[in-house]
């Protein structure tokens, strides 16, 4: 009987298929994001669900903001103040600028409050934190794609109406690499601020005010071409100039940018982003106990 109880304690150890350990280093395992890419699909289905599951319109709204935004912009910078549009159509120069801007708003502010918008999910269920600001950036493509064709259509018919308007092929080759541009930018930014929030609550009411001036601080409703050069060292590290000015001398072949403002935004960029994934890493930590 001895023998018996002897022999049946030495059970095979147990094999899990996922064992959850503490990340290493101040940043996330982006390894780990991967694994879980059917629960960024998930989130991102019902983002766009839920979200217009209750509107009149629905994803009409993709449409109508941007193109009622473009026409308040005309009437106030184009007629009004009599900013130039670097010859281009008007609608075209703020339209273009009102969908790029769109998209890395709505990164950074869906972003800014991932844990307290998050909370109960978070406190009861484990996956990498960082899914749902991925599946953010993801929803928000949709209705950039929805925009874009707007753009595209409008453009084409100024084209058939106008042949000397200028329409690049270059699009197709940068707006990916705009987009990827602006998500890495709005992710890293978003996620400083929900660090930040973890400790100061009243950040998260700031955000829509910070993002409005860093709109106008950025070359949405006037062209890089009218900024007197002795401002020029504000926009080196302004991080959106480049991606509003890249995307519109792909589709307009409007005047380019200095490589060396391009390379700076780019430094800025990959510093906020480094720095949203090391303040994330360590708030979700603790962040269920405080938030």
């Amino acid at each position: 009987m001895t023998e018996h109880l002897k022999g049946s304690a030495s059970a095979p150890e147990e094999v899990w298929d996922i064992v959850i350990k503490p990340s290493k280093g101040n940043t996330p395992d982006l390894a780990l994001v991967w694994r879980y890419r059917d629960l960024i699909w998930m989130f991102f289905k019902r983002d766009f669900t839920t979200f217009y599951k209750q509107t009149v319109l629905g994803p009409a709204w993709y449409i109508i903001q941007p193109s009622l935004t473009a026409l308040t912009y005309y009437v106030v910078f184009g007629k009004i103040a009599n900013l130039s549009t670097d010859g281009l159509p008007p609608f075209l120069f703020y339209m273009s600028g009102t969908i790029i801007w769109s998209y890395f708003s709505v990164c950074l502010a869906n972003n800014s409050d991932v844990f307290s918008k998050n909370s109960n999910l978070f406190g009861k269920v484990y996956f990498p934190r960082l899914v749902v600001p991925v599946s953010v950036a993801m929803s928000g493509l949709v209705a950039f794609a929805i925009q874009f064709l707007l753009l595209l259509t409008v453009s084409i018919g100024l084209k058939i109406a106008n042949p000397d308007l200028v329409l690049s092929y270059w699009f197709l080759l940068l707006t990916p690499l705009v987009l990827l541009y602006i998500a890495v930018l709005g992710i890293g930014a978003g996620l400083v601020v929900s660090a930040l929030t973890v400790r100061f609550r009243d950040l998260v009411y700031a955000v829509g005010f910070m993002t409005q001036l860093w709109m106008y601080a950025t070359p949405i409703v006037y062209p890089f071409s009218q900024i007197p050069e002795r401002y020029h060292w504000f926009y080196y590290i302004n991080p959106m100039t480049t991606p509003v000015q890249t995307f519109r001398w792909a589709l307009f072949d409007a005047p380019a940018l200095p490589l060396g403002l391009c390379l700076a935004n780019l430094a800025v960029t990959v510093a906020i982003t480094l720095c949203g994934l090391a303040l994330f890493s360590r708030a979700e930590a603790n962040a269920m106990d405080t938030v």
